[in-house]
């Protein structure tokens, strides 16, 4: 017969057996699944230029809807809908101003250090390749909540851009995976759930988190479109805002 101080140390150790696989699925599961954003912009300080007269035939806000699919190495940031309804706006003269996101999917794998981005402009898709950046993040004192998840504060000034300098604050959480966030934001010990840009120029919050296995046809490496580099992409944006045109798709002349 086993003796009692041996029984014990038997029903001891199943039960740290059944612990450790215990917390080995919810970590495992926190590692996969999607994150729903509410992106809202203002409309009207992002017309500059050629642009700026329009901004009484746009609204001052634009809200819409993405979401950045992980899994333990990778991210998928998209478009919930691909077909979303456009906004239009008219003034006297007839012409037409429509208002609708850009079709962009970026994808980031911190383990080899790639960011592939699949970006729509003017009718035309592109392809950029590039090398995963860690922003130089300065660490805030505040917290706060986002979806359950409690959040620590980021930022820092982004001046990649000529002439374009960024003020970013981000909220993110070490209670899912690290190294991600919406749009090319990420390098954080956590993930990214609230993001915002120029004070409120454009506001990123996370509005729904599912920690479930993904499909297959969820999280794909974006491919096709023209290759380019960020810098020519870039270039061939702000070429065409200076002619007038749109500002990568979100704001398209209709006669």
């Amino acid at each position: 017969m086993i003796n009692q101080k041996l029984m014990k140390k038997i029903i001891m150790l199943v039960g740290m057996l059944v612990s450790i696989a215990a917390i080995q699925v919810v970590f495992g599961q926190g590692k996969e699944g999607v994150i729903t954003y509410e992106v809202k912009t203002n409309m009207h300080r992002r017309l500059t230029g050629a642009q700026e007269g329009m901004k009484a035939m746009v609204p001052e806000f634009r809200t819409s809807k993405q979401q950045l699919f992980f899994n333990e190495n990778e991210s998928l940031f998209k478009p919930l809908i691909e077909d979303e309804d456009e906004e239009t706006t008219s003034n006297s003269s007839g012409m037409r101003v429509v208002l609708r996101s850009p079709m962009a999917e970026i994808y980031q794998n911190p383990s080899t250090s790639s960011i592939i981005s699949k970006q729509e402009f003017m009718g035309k898709d592109y392809l950029i390749v590039d090398t995963l950046k860690v922003s130089p993040w300065k660490f805030g004192m505040e917290t706060k909540e986002i979806q359950g998840y409690v959040c620590k504060q980021a930022y820092y000034t982004d001046e990649s851009i000529p002439d374009r300098k960024q003020e970013i604050t981000a909220w993110y959480t070490d209670q899912l995976r690290p190294m991600m966030g919406p749009d090319r934001f990420g390098s954080l010990p956590g993930a990214i759930l609230a993001l915002d840009i120029n004070n409120a120029e454009r506001v990123i919050v996370a509005r729904k988190i599912e920690i479930r296995l993904l499909k297959k046809s969820e999280l794909k490496v974006p491919a096709g479109g023209q290759a380019i580099s960020r810098i020519e992409f870039r270039k061939l944006m702000d070429d065409q805002m200076k002619h007038g045109g749109g500002s990568g798709g979100g704001i398209i002349i209709r006669n």
